[in-house]
């Protein structure tokens, strides 16, 4: 019975994991493709748009390679070159930890 327990647990919070993006700019691109979305913990110094805001939220303590592959893929469909993390963590909410980042979707010009 535990192991059921612990099972649903761990399927639980695996599909709790999500990002979401919020377009801010008025302009349109072309998605971009995600694998060459760079992320960047510090503002660039090449000159730059801001496209949108990205967030994820629900991922595991260990998935920062999955969480960052999320936010790279809900960039890309700006047309973003890169994601700024603004912010990033783990959350202890009780049942779980969990690891979360917001950033910003930007576009190179």
């Amino acid at each position: 019975m535990k192991i059921i327990l612990c099972c649903l647990v761990a399927l639980t919070l695996a599909s709790c994991a999500n990002v979401q993006v919020t377009k801010t700019s008025k302009g349109t691109y072309a998605s971009t493709n995600p694998n060459l979305v760079e992320i960047l913990k510090t503002r660039p110094e090449r000159s730059y748009e801001e496209l949108g805001a990205v967030d994820a939220l629900g991922f595991g303590p260990s998935e920062v390679a999955k969480m960052h592959n999320g936010l790279r893929a809900k960039a890309a469909t700006l047309g973003a070159n890169a994601v700024i993390i603004t912010d990033e963590g783990l959350i202890n909410d009780g049942w779980a930890i969990t690891r979360f980042a917001s950033g910003v979707a930007i576009r190179f010009k």
